[in-house]
């Protein structure tokens, strides 16, 4: 098999092989005609597929069975909070607040979404441990010596919560996953017993939605970075709310917070030699 053409030129050859073309194997739009979407005819052969089974096969060039993709999208609808003092949720209903666009308001939010604490990086954390700890039990290694082992380096994402150690989500998760028969995957059972290790010594390492989300995709047999893509719209469902909410309210005063309120230590008020002060500017102006 030959190496791919990337590794095989460099440079201005590299530069000038795309230079004027593109090179795809993921489709084309041909305007009055028709569009390919991975060598298919999109409105054809595609079009009965359910949205995230489409967004999926565009990430991964897979079919998700109706099953998975009904699983998938469960995993969205439960964590779709409209709670605007949520750490995205809050940027995407201050962008409302201020008149900005919609879209911007919730690309932002969607940006800090990849949050390592809460979001995104989380998630893609725990698959990335989950893998390699399963392959390392598989080749016959002791679960507890790598929970412990992957402790001592790091932090273990997708167990514990920060307010309340029982995620509410999971139970309505898991049902679902049992009735459609996506429960007994690899990477779910091990998390579990993960979960068991950690509560050994921890009794609030509970596993968190994280850690459920990224053992069920992982069982779908997806990679980290299709992972990443795959979980970006997410929170969207719980954010529009937020943002139309805020564009209702009278402008700025969403999370509006006195000088009263804020709780200052620091240096004193003090003039600045050769300032002038505000009034005499403004009657200068």
């Amino acid at each position: 098999m030959s190496a791919p053409l990337h590794q095989v030129l460099s440079g201005p050859e590299l530069l000038q092989h795309h230079a004027g073309r593109l090179h795809t194997s993921v489709g084309a739009a041909f305007p009055g005609s028709h569009a390919v979407f991975r060598g298919h005819d999109l409105h054809r052969d595609l079009g009965n597929l359910q949205w995230v089974q489409l967004y999926a096969y565009g990430i991964t060039g897979r079919h998700l069975s109706e099953a998975q993709a009904e699983l998938v999208q469960a995993m969205w609808t439960h964590t779709s909070y409209p709670d605007a003092r949520l750490w995205n949720n809050r940027v995407a209903a201050l962008a409302g607040s201020a008149r900005s666009s919609a879209s911007l308001g919730i690309v932002a939010g969607m940006a800090v979404s990849e949050a390592t604490t809460y979001g995104g990086q989380a998630t893609m954390l725990c698959m990335t441990f989950l893998q390699h700890a399963l392959r390392q039990v598989q080749a016959g290694a002791d679960l507890a010596d790598v929970v412990w082992a992957e402790t001592a380096r790091s932090k273990i994402y997708g167990f514990g919560r920060p307010i309340n150690s029982h995620d509410e989500r999971i139970p309505f998760i898991m049902a679902l996953a049992e009735r459609l028969g996506l429960h007994n995957g690899p990477h779910l059972a091990l998390a579990w017993q993960v979960e068991q290790v950690l509560l050994s010594r921890y009794a609030q390492l509970h596993m968190n939605y994280s850690g459920l989300h990224a053992a069920i995709i992982a069982d779908m047999g997806m990679s980290v970075r299709e992972l990443q893509l795959l979980r970006m719209p997410i929170f969207i469902a719980g954010m529009a709310p937020c943002v139309v909410e805020a564009a209702e309210k009278p402008e700025r005063v969403l999370f509006a917070t006195p000088c009263s309120a804020v709780d200052y230590s620091g240096p004193a008020p003090r003039a600045w030699k050769g300032a002038q002060p505000c009034t005499e500017m403004q009657e200068a102006a």
